[in-house]
């Protein structure tokens, strides 16, 4: 019988940039008082999960929803570069609706169409996951039966759902919710959405 690690995936707490839809990538950008308040929400909720290890994004946004989830539970929460945001270039710090024109309502961005855009700025899925899918199959690995919480973004989790072939609903339908979350199940080879609740 397989070993798989459980994976809480969520994306950090709202920020001033979410609540103003601007686009934040590498933006270093806190936690608003309702992101605290999501985070704190999020922890109570998980409050009876014994999570062996805590990931997350080195984004303060991130790394502060890690740390207000776990608060009571006392883990150090290990920071990564490969749970960042895309980088976004010089669309951060625009309104949303500016990139959905571009990349439509998934906002989903190959190194095809990045090629055909020009947009070479801004960091394609390929090259997203290339840092996201190693990182996630090690922890996986190294926790065999284990509940691991990992906060990272947006973005990210939207390129990690296309590329195990989720189906992820139109941004104007269902947007992504702050503070919202997947669980998932892996052997470090397969993945397994287990449970959504990331999207309105």
């Amino acid at each position: 019988m397989q070993n798989y690690c459980t994976i809480y995936l969520v994306r950090h707490g709202e920020t001033e940039w979410n609540n103003k839809k601007l686009i934040q990538g590498h933006s270093d950008i806190p936690l608003n008082v309702k992101g605290e308040l999501q985070s704190k929400q999020l922890g109570e909720k998980l409050k009876d999960i014994h999570f062996e290890a805590v990931f997350s994004s080195d984004l303060i946004r991130a790394r502060r929803t890690a740390e207000i989830i776990t608060i009571e539970k006392k883990l150090a929460v290990v920071t990564t570069k490969a749970l960042r945001e895309r980088l976004f270039g010089r669309f951060e710090g625009k309104h949303i609706d500016e990139l959905r024109k571009i990349l439509g309502e998934l906002i989903l961005f190959s190194k095809e169409r990045q090629k055909k855009l020009d947009l070479n700025d801004i960091e394609n899925d390929e090259e997203v996951m290339a840092r996201f899918i190693p990182f996630i199959r090690e922890v996986a690995v190294a926790y065999p039966d284990k509940n691991v919480l990992m906060v990272s973004h947006g973005g990210l989790i939207r390129a990690f759902l296309d590329k195990i072939g989720f189906r992820i609903p139109e941004y104007s339908e269902k947007p992504m919710k702050n503070a919202g979350y997947l669980i998932i199940e892996s052997d470090g080879v397969e993945f397994i959405v287990k449970e959504e609740n990331l999207f309105q």
